[in-house]
């Protein structure tokens, strides 16, 4: 299973307020290219968002569960990407001294991707949820209102490298 982890310097409640807005979904998770609709009852269990991936022309329509809805602590996801086949996406926040962190945890459950060796799914999907939680990071900074902090953009114009 990979996972990752960012502090951002946000309250919890900014991170879930990207999150319930379904619409929203393909501007922080890599892959995700396009929204088709999303269910009036996003982001209870049981709701979908109908989004594609890929690039187009090469674009697949894909659908993404609501499992578990727990704000501003808990999300769970299941996208359905196929052929590549079905995952698990778990969003766990805790507060934290500069704002919160921000857990991703993703592995595959049915399809292809679960043929795929673990070392090799773990450091691809590692590498992907790097850049979602670098987008939901300026994303939730942006919304709230101004930390005390440095926010994710204001340490990476400055030559900090931002936390992982």
């Amino acid at each position: 299973m990979s996972r990752n982890v960012r502090v951002l310097t946000c309250h919890p409640d900014a991170v879930f307020r990207v999150l319930a807005d379904g619409w929203l979904f393909p501007a922080w998770v890599v892959g995700a290219s396009r929204m088709r609709d999303v269910d009036e009852q996003w982001p209870r269990t049981g709701a979908k968002l109908h989004h594609s991936v890929g690039v187009w022309p090469l674009l697949i329509d894909d659908e993404t569960y609501a499992i578990e809805w727990r704000p501003p602590h808990r999300m769970v996801m299941r996208p359905t990407g196929w052929p590549l086949g079905e995952a698990r996406v778990t969003i766990d926040v805790k507060p934290h001294a500069e704002g919160c962190v921000v857990r991703i945890q993703e592995e595959p459950i049915a399809g292809p991707a679960r043929w795929v060796p673990r070392p090799v799914i773990d450091a691809l999907l590692w590498w992907r949820n790097t850049e979602t939680l670098h987008r939901l990071a300026y994303m939730a900074e942006g919304i709230t209102d101004r930390p005390t902090a440095p926010t994710s953009s204001d340490r990476e114009r400055s030559g900090g490298a931002p936390e992982q």
